[in-house]
């Protein structure tokens, strides 16, 4: 299984946060699934520590990647047909960053693991 995961989530996974639900770290740590961190999470933490509103110890562009790659989980690109497919959706939710990922899963088959119960309104896996 092809497994986006949620920008939350990755944090939450990067900083073995309780948050993470249990359902969600059983999906994650199944060495079946391929895991994945969408490039618009990386856009939006960075965004979200500029603008004051994620502390990080340090600048995202240092930990982000290897946090990543130290989970085992691949960078997925924004690619055209995504960003076709997410300016198509309903404004069901109207965050640009969940929209994208909403879209790359569509688009891709992979299954979304947010915290955000308004990704559901979507046709599209989420697991939480």
């Amino acid at each position: 299984m092809k497994i986006l995961l949620g920008t939350c989530t990755f944090l939450w996974i990067a900083g073995d946060s309780p948050c993470l639900s249990r359902a969600a770290a059983r999906l994650f740590l199944d060495p079946a699934n391929e895991r994945y961190l969408s490039v618009a999470s990386v856009w939006e933490i960075g965004v979200k520590h500029a603008a004051g509103r994620l502390p990080l110890p340090e600048r995202p562009d240092l930990p982000v990647p290897r946090l990543r790659e130290a989970s085992g989980i691949a960078s997925f690109s924004v690619d055209e047909p995504c960003a076709l497919r997410a300016a198509q959706l309903p404004l069901l939710h109207t965050d640009p960053f969940d929209r994208m990922l909403i879209a790359q899963a569509l688009v891709h088959g992979m299954v979304i693991l947010p915290p955000d119960a308004e990704i559901e309104s979507y046709v599209v896996q989420v697991f939480w």
